[in-house]
């Protein structure tokens, strides 16, 4: 069977229990029912929505009949939407629990079903194994009744509170008109990022014309994720072409958000480590007393240096924003180096990358409007906290197992020394409580790598840093030269890990 994990399944379009389809997702609603029901929270509301994949609208009415047959009050959106606008919904009506339908960047052949619980915050232990017993004590028949699709004003009431962003957190300071290059990469954030954008003062948008309308088939790319290599080519030669002054890219459920800026060398794009500090620094500026920001394991360390020097409080967590969002009180800004942001936590307790598109293009603004570009940002925190060089590689196996396997051959024979410099480790599988994972962290002087399963691909995936200290600006050319040498020690060594 698929493990109900990770927030809920995700899997391949395929008959039987290992793969998604309607059964399997009857069975899923059925148990997530009778969870609901063993924690008093019976015949109240469940928000159902989906992407634009295949097999999202049979899968998202399959969950809006299971639930209503089983006593809950359906919200069933009437179009395929964003992922962020879904918890959103949960949080704005109370609602006991929210499922979208969505595989996020998985490949067209993918499938998975989302559930949101406690606010519009993402399943955490034991609740996913607790469901997944009630799962499998499911018998048939599975009763289904017609439901109507609602909720129509969701979006309207999403769009606007984005649109409040600017002046909440970037505060009233002028602005200058800048141009965007955009794509959702196929999937449903298109529509609803040009309206977030234009409503939040950002017209001047130039699309990705071949990446606008949703299509599940992702023709243009191997994998539908900002990340993989090339999946932002075509964004980044539009960029140049209309001279603009931010590129941003979102993944197909709109949930994550990639930036690319231009350099004296060409545009690039941003990892999810830069653009997290950059929106974390401005989030702080406006924020009030004893704010807290997050980040998890296998980000860069740069925050944890950033937040005390801004008067704020740091938190670390393990990789998804199951954990992120419950990352203390106060928080204010948290991420994931997976370019995921949550910049408004008091809406939507996830990551959203329509409402992070919208906070960069008016970080970008106030920059521009001061002479200063992302850039220039990037370097000042270099001077103030040292260069933070940092990588991924992630190395596609086949099956989970099999990158599994790898960790455990690496546990049983850790390397003494990374980049040059003497390294110990922590095994995260050893440890007790929440952050307890299957994951091997090494540090060193200036080094630190940490290796793990992916939870939701067939991935290993190898997170790398060199930190390397500047001596004023006039040394940061040299200082980023050094870290970049070391790290790419590192890279070369993630690569064996494999084979």
């Amino acid at each position: 069977m698929l493990t109900f994990g990770t927030a809920g399944l995700r899997g391949p379009l395929a008959p039987g229990p290992d793969g998604m389809n309607e059964t399997t997702v009857a069975r899923a609603t059925a148990g997530l029912a009778a969870w609901l029901r063993d924690r008093c929270l019976g015949g109240g509301t469940v928000v159902v929505g989906r992407d634009a994949r295949h097999g999202s609208a049979e899968f998202a009415a399959v969950t809006a009949e299971v639930l209503a047959a089983a006593g809950f009050a359906v919200t069933r959106l009437p179009e395929p939407l964003p992922t962020p606008v879904t918890a959103f919904a949960v949080r704005e009506s109370g609602a006991v629990a929210g499922v979208q339908i969505t595989a996020s960047h998985n490949p067209p052949g993918d499938n998975g079903y989302k559930v949101f619980v406690d606010g519009g915050t993402q399943l955490a232990p034991p609740a996913d194994t607790e469901i997944e017993q009630r799962i499998t004590a499911v018998t048939e028949p599975i009763g289904r009744d017609p439901v109507a699709a609602s909720g129509g004003a969701v979006l309207s009431h999403y769009l606007a509170r984005v649109a409040q962003l600017p002046r909440l957190i970037g505060g009233d300071g002028e602005r200058a008109a800048i141009r965007i290059a955009f794509t959702p990469l196929h999937g449903v954030g298109g529509a609803t990022a040009v309206h977030a954008l234009t409503a939040a003062g950002f017209a001047d948008i130039h699309a990705v014309t071949e990446q606008f309308a949703p299509d599940p088939d992702f023709p243009t790319v191997a994998f539908p994720n900002p990340e993989e290599p090339g999946a932002a080519d075509l964004l980044l030669r539009l960029a140049e072409r209309v001279d603009a002054d931010l590129a941003v890219a979102l993944d197909p459920d709109a949930d994550r958000c990639a930036l690319g800026v231009p350099t004296p060398d060409g545009w690039r794009m941003l990892r999810g480590d830069e653009t997290g500090v950059l929106l974390a620094d401005d989030v702080l500026r406006t924020a009030t007393a004893d704010p807290l920001v997050a980040t998890t394991i296998v980000s860069s360390r740069l925050l944890s240096r950033l937040a005390p020097a801004r008067g704020a409080r740091y938190a670390e967590t393990l990789t998804g924003f199951k954990w992120l969002a419950r990352a203390g009180e106060g928080l204010v800004y948290a991420y994931e180096e997976a370019i995921g942001h949550c910049v408004d936590p008091a809406t939507v307790r996830d990551k959203d990358g329509v409402s992070a598109a919208v906070m960069a293009a008016d970080l970008v603004s106030r920059l521009r409007a001061r002479g200063r570009t992302l850039n220039d940002e990037l370097d000042g925190l270099a001077v103030e906290f040292g260069v933070h060089a940092g990588d991924q590689v992630s190395l596609r196996l086949p099956d989970q197992r099999a990158a599994a396997a790898v960790v455990e051959a690496l546990r049983a024979a850790p390397p003494g020394t990374l980049a040059g410099t003497a390294v110990d480790y922590t095994d995260m599988a050893a440890l007790r409580g929440r952050m307890r994972t299957d994951a091997l962290v090494f540090t060193g002087d200036g080094v630190r790598l940490v290796v793990r399963p992916s939870g939701t691909e067939p991935k290993l995936k190898c997170y790398l840093e060199v930190i390397h200290p500047v001596s004023g600006p006039a040394g940061l050319r040299t200082a980023r030269a050094a870290a970049q040498e070391r790290l790419s020690e590192l890279r070369d060594y993630c690569r064996t890990l494999a084979g």
